[in-house]
């Protein structure tokens, strides 16, 4: 990412973070209310690859066709299966990979011009380098003339069983031979009208090598598309003239083997320079709601690529849509966000909006300005939370990081996996599924925000063979395959644990009873205090691999606790009066039940508060709630 295209706003920040009510408009309908005691819903997103979900295909043959390997399809998402994924405890259900990207098969009796695999990842292709943007992938059709129409039908029986839709949009880059089949009457496509005899222009789609020719880059590897099989197409050779700017920033007419070198970057009215061809939002929009923002933009002439973009949104909307995740939103310049998002929420206000971002600094940014519902909490607290299970971090960072998210803890997705990520379950990762119930639970918990669990994960999926483009650690998004282990969960379309180990089923277990805990909880949608930093100071045995914190709204009490080592640990954990004082707790008794497994534990409150002799075995987690007490009760022995 290039920092010139985000300048920071410091005081607008400061302004935002101390709710300053000096802007000029002060119509408090149009202000950003103020933050709930209780937010009104929790999600969880369950995030599915179709063409891997309902593929039983079980030869996994790397770099293997589709006729070898098999592909699954719209039509695999039956009732039963979307049922079963609502069981589980998802509210939404993202489908990755359903626009129509570029890929390695002959569709050309459907009109589709073949994609070079020169300029193509893996044989599957990226879902990531769209190719249309008004169609859907024809692998996932069982007839790709009405790909489309079962896609439709898709998302109805997805509503049907109580699943909310969301999908990709790809703002940053789409893939080099973009072209859309489908795109309504009157819409022109990515560069069709772009001046090509300049680098730059406000609204010229995409950046440009003027007077150079594209060039396919050459692996410092020994690899090959294809893994080498004859392909007419694969000659190094790709035609782009003049050529044009990589997806990532890359400038050279032949990029490097590890630039985003099938994509090409959209050119969102920012200059070369990195600075802003474009309208910029007043500092006291950061308090002002997406009704303002539509205001300010309506009237006001912003680049082609914004508009473009603005007519794909509302032509999924229309659809049936019901969110977006967008890759890679840290690239595109929060402007354009606020004039997207406000258009989106003016269509359809309770559409949720996912951005995948990893700079920490910009969060705000892209919250107040860019009117996003959520952001990654990747950098922060997956990534604090996989050092502790990889044995090079410690829990004291989750506490920091959490005190420097409060303001903000509710708008950021908790995860342990998704397409990017390693499966908890890897050797590369943790190497255990149950090494991850503990992450889990800790991240579900930590606030509001929702929580996503990738497709496989709750059967502990360890994802250890290559499939030819994608390597081990990571389900391929590349490559034509299956997952074994959601394999066994189909069983011959029945959906059910029949063919799963014990193992398995145990895991899906301990994640349904989570994950709908965590939708019904009041008390996690309420109230959040810090336990770890008082108990490192107060409990002997409590150390840098354990980690608690306190949630509670009304009469729901809960106290999380967690042991993310692999040996087990003994302590009591102790409470700090400002807790005691809030819960309103006397002197006496208390009984707590996990809401996870059963187990029940005691609460004793003297002139301290502990929970007396807890001893947890490795990767043992908890949420406790306080079921009732006994004050005044006579207390055994500190």
């Amino acid at each position: 990412m290039k920092k010139t295209y985000f300048p920071l706003i410091a005081k607008l920040l400061v302004t935002a973070l101390l709710g300053a009510a000096s802007c000029a408009h002060k119509n408090p309908a149009e202000q950003i209310a103020p933050p709930r005691e209780v937010a009104q819903d929790k999600a969880v997103i369950y995030q599915v690859l179709p063409r891997l979900f309902g593929n039983t295909n079980g030869t996994n043959k790397p770099w293997g066709t589709i006729a070898e390997n098999g592909v699954g399809k719209f039509s695999d998402f039956t009732p039963k299966a979307l049922g079963e994924i609502r069981t589980l405890g998802a509210t939404h259900i993202w489908y990755t990979g359903v626009l129509h990207h570029a890929l390695v098969g002959d569709y050309t009796a459907f009109g589709i011009g073949n994609d070079d695999p020169d300029v193509v990842k893996g044989r599957a292709g990226s879902p990531y380098a769209i190719k249309d943007y008004y169609s859907v992938n024809p692998d996932l059709a069982d007839n790709p003339a009405t790909r489309l129409q079962e896609f439709r039908a898709l998302v109805e029986r997805s509503h049907a069983a109580g699943l909310k839709v969301i999908i990709d949009i790809v703002p940053n880059h789409v893939a080099r031979a973009y072209q859309s089949l489908h795109k309504p009457q009157g819409v022109r496509d990515f560069g069709a009208d772009d001046n090509t005899q300049v680098t730059y222009a406000r609204n010229n789609n995409f950046y440009y090598v003027v007077g150079k020719d594209f060039r396919v880059p050459v692996a410092d590897t020994d690899y090959r598309p294809l893994n080498g099989e004859a392909n007419p197409l694969v000659d190094g050779l790709f035609p782009e003239s003049p050529a044009k700017w990589t997806g990532n920033g890359a400038r050279s007419a032949q990029p490097a083997f590890d630039d985003w070198y099938e994509t090409v970057k959209i050119n969102f009215g920012v200059r070369p320079d990195g600075s802003k061809h474009f309208p910029e939002l007043p500092p006291d929009y950061a308090r002002r709601d997406y009704r303002a923002h539509a205001r300010f933009w309506a009237g006001l002439e912003v680049p082609d690529s914004w508009k473009k973009f603005r007519d794909v949104v509302h032509y999924w909307l229309d659809f049936g849509v019901d969110g977006f995740r967008y890759d890679m939103a840290g690239m595109v310049p929060v402007e354009f966000w606020s004039y997207l998002n406000a258009s989106i929420k003016s269509r359809k206000p309770d559409a949720l909006l996912l951005a995948e971002i990893y700079t920490p600094s910009r969060y705000r940014d892209y919250l107040y300005l860019g009117k996003m519902d959520f952001l990654y909490d990747k950098v922060g607290t997956y990534d604090a939370i996989r050092a502790v299970l990889q044995g090079t971090g410690s829990t004291d960072k989750i506490a920091e990081i959490q005190a420097g998210l409060q303001d903000i803890s509710a708008h950021l997705l908790r995860f342990m996996e998704n397409h990017d990520e390693q499966r908890i379950a890897s050797g590369e990762f943790a190497g255990s599924a149950e090494a991850g119930k503990p992450a889990m639970l800790v991240s579900t918990a930590l606030s509001p925000a929702p929580t996503l669990v990738y497709f496989g994960q709750e059967l502990g999926e360890p994802a250890n063979r290559d499939a030819g483009f994608g390597k081990a650690s990571r389900t391929t998004i590349f490559d034509y395959w299956s997952v074994p282990s959601v394999r066994r969960w189909n069983n011959n379309g029945n959906f059910d644990t029949a063919r799963l180990t014990d193992t398995e089923k145990t895991l899906r277990t301990f994640y349904q009873r989570l994950l709908n805990f965590s939708t019904a909880s009041n008390a996690l949608r309420g109230q959040y205090m810090d336990l770890h930093n008082y108990n490192r100071a107060h409990s002997p045995g409590y150390g840098d691999k354990q980690f608690a914190f306190a949630r509670w709204h009304g009469e729901e009490k809960l106290l999380v606790v967690a042991n993310f080592g692999d040996t087990a640990a003994r302590f009591g954990l102790q409470l700090p009066e400002a807790l005691l004082d809030q819960w309103h707790l006397k002197q006496g008794q208390y009984r707590l039940l996990d809401q996870i497994s059963g187990r029940s534990a005691d609460l004793f409150v003297r002139q301290k508060a502990e929970l007396i002799d807890l001893k947890l075995a490795p990767y043992e987690s908890h949420i406790f709630q306080l079921i009732d007490g006994h004050p005044e009760a006579v207390n055994p022995a500190p």
